[in-house]
């Protein structure tokens, strides 16, 4: 009861401030700002290149899956959705609820919002102020005098702090504009980064150790398949050239028949034929007739068989 009779009898001291008005005029804090925003900037153009990259690898293996094995579709497959999850990874780490540019934000807008509370704080024990709003935040004010706003007021407070401190230690000013403008110390974070990076390492090792595994057992098929295929080659050209040597032995030994054939023909006039003679003359004479067509077809077989091998070799030099 005398807390309230106090209050009456002198009244209920109220002023509100403007935060993002405040905000808007710290040249400080429009600075780091801008810079903030050119290094979110930056981040979004990386992500967005890398996707385009993947984007395009995507395309250039629909294109080509009519030429690739299933084994290379999907190592090539893999390989995107890799890059996709790293590319996402990046994104969460920059713009996540965690991210840097969240982690950044804040650290930018602490020091500010220290500065004004304790301008606040000042100026409501000074000038003894029961409440002081902001009418930035989420109360609501269905209206508010201007002879109420204390903005600028502690915004001339903040800068004169701002100026002491920087006539105080110049030389620390200057070290400071050669260093990064918001400190991005956060062991969270480091830690985060380091399981990603030793994870990203033993995910491309896998991936390099298992397609090496592939290429391997690919190369070996690729040889055992060329071996068989030479000694089945190989099988077919003995065989050949067995049954060519047997059929040249039989020609020869026709082709002697046919010599002693000749020689009988040739006794004198005077000497006169039997019928067995002449009956055995015209069998071998038409023995030596069959090995002759018999001659001929395997020549030509055997030039068929020629030129069916040399088709064959143009065809395996080719592919």
């Amino acid at each position: 009861m005398l807390s309230l009779s106090t209050y009456a009898q002198r009244g209920v001291r109220i002023a509100y401030i403007d935060t993002e008005y405040i905000l808007e005029n710290v040249p400080e804090y429009q600075e780091a700002t801008a810079q903030l925003e050119g290094k979110a900037q930056k981040w979004k153009n990386e992500i967005q290149a890398k996707l385009t990259v993947v984007e395009q690898k995507r395309k250039d293996l629909s294109n080509e899956k009519a030429l690739l094995t299933n084994e290379l579709i999907d190592e090539r497959e893999e390989d995107i959705t890799f890059e996709e999850n790293e590319i996402l990874d990046y994104q969460q780490k920059r713009f996540g609820p965690n991210g840097d540019l969240f982690i950044q934000k804040k650290q930018l807008m602490q020091p500010i919002q220290d500065q004004i509370f304790a301008a606040v704080q000042d100026m409501a024990t000074g000038r003894k102020y029961d409440f002081i709003f902001d009418k930035s935040s989420d109360a609501v004010m269905l209206f508010s005098a201007k002879q109420f706003d204390l903005s600028e007021q502690i915004l001339r407070s903040i800068t004169r702090t701002s100026k002491r401190k920087q006539a105080q230690s110049k030389s620390e000013r200057k070290a400071a504009e050669k260093e990064e403008l918001i400190p991005e110390i956060n062991e969270d974070l480091e830690a985060r980064e380091k399981a990603l990076e030793e994870k990203k390492a033993e995910r491309e090792s896998a991936i390099e150790k298992a397609r090496k595994e592939k290429l391997a057992a690919r190369e070996a098929k690729v040889k055992a398949a060329a071996e068989k295929r030479q000694k089945t080659i190989d099988d077919r050209e003995k065989a050949k050239q067995a049954k060519l040597d047997a059929r040249t032995k039989t020609t020869e030994a026709v082709k002697g028949e046919s010599e002693t054939l000749k020689t009988e023909d040739t006794k004198p006039e005077g000497e006169t034929k039997t019928k067995a003679q002449l009956i055995e003359e015209n069998r071998q004479k038409k023995l030596a007739e069959r090995a002759a067509r018999k001659k001929e077809l395997e020549d030509r077989k055997k030039k068929i068989l020629e030129d069916r091998q040399k088709a064959k070799d143009s065809l395996n030099k080719n592919n």
